[in-house]
């Protein structure tokens, strides 16, 4: 495994990484939170074990929530001599895997690190989302279909996720109320029937194949299939 190392102890940093290294695994060093954050941030690796208290601003803590937060989910080991079970419960509520009270054996470290490579890797969520030639970002919050953009109000954008979030499957009125509109009763109006009618027409213009369909009695689809 690629594996970053950010310790401020000089001699545990060496001590851990010759080990690790000897184990087979490729291993970056940081002496400080700022930098162990800036390449965890920056490049990829497999597995990152963190001392819990370090300088430059930045603590294991709050490495690891910045990283969560950003979508970062590669596995953390915490490496602290705060060994109470508050301090440990913080640090696994955060963001880490696993935590080991210093001082330590070499080879329990060594065991916990091939531990954690064993685990399947987390599968970042999806940031488009596609139906035929139709993808919307969820990102950018753009729609394009067959590479060329289509301009939608805010309120069409969510309309148009949650019935790509459902391809293929009917979604009732009752529904597109409740996730789009926020409506928890039904405002007797034809709002949905009018916003569904002006998506329709902006996404099928200029396209043979339309997408969206109106099941009858039952609510609307989307389908890449005639």
């Amino acid at each position: 495994m690629r594996i970053l190392l950010v310790e401020d102890d000089a001699e545990v940093g060496r001590f851990v990484r010759k080990g690790l290294q000897e184990a087979g695994h490729t291993v970056e060093h940081a002496q400080n939170g700022r930098d162990g954050l800036f390449m965890a941030a920056s490049e990829g690796f497999d597995l990152l074990v963190l001392d819990r208290m370090l300088p430059g601003g930045v603590d294991g803590v709050r490495l690891v929530e910045t990283l969560r937060t950003q979508g970062n989910h590669t596995p953390v080991l915490f490496l602290s001599a705060l060994a109470g079970v508050d301090e440990r419960v913080k640090g696994l509520k955060a963001g880490g895997d696993d935590y080991l009270v210093k001082p330590f054996a070499f080879a329990e470290l060594l065991a916990r690190v091939e531990a954690l490579g064993r685990r399947p890797a987390v599968d970042a969520p999806a940031t488009r989302l596609r139906v035929a030639d139709l993808e919307l970002d969820l990102l950018s919050r753009t729609v394009t279909r067959g590479g060329r953009k289509i301009d939608i109000q805010p309120r069409e954008f969510r309309l148009l996720e949650h019935l790509m979030r459902h391809a293929g499957q009917v979604v009732t009125r009752t529904m597109l109320l409740e996730k789009v509109w926020d409506y928890h009763f039904d405002p007797q109006t034809n709002v949905i029937d009018v916003h569904v009618s002006r998506l329709r027409q902006k996404l099928d213009k200029g396209f043979d194949k339309p997408l969206i369909h109106t099941v009858r009695n039952a609510g609307y689809m989307i389908r890449g299939e005639a």
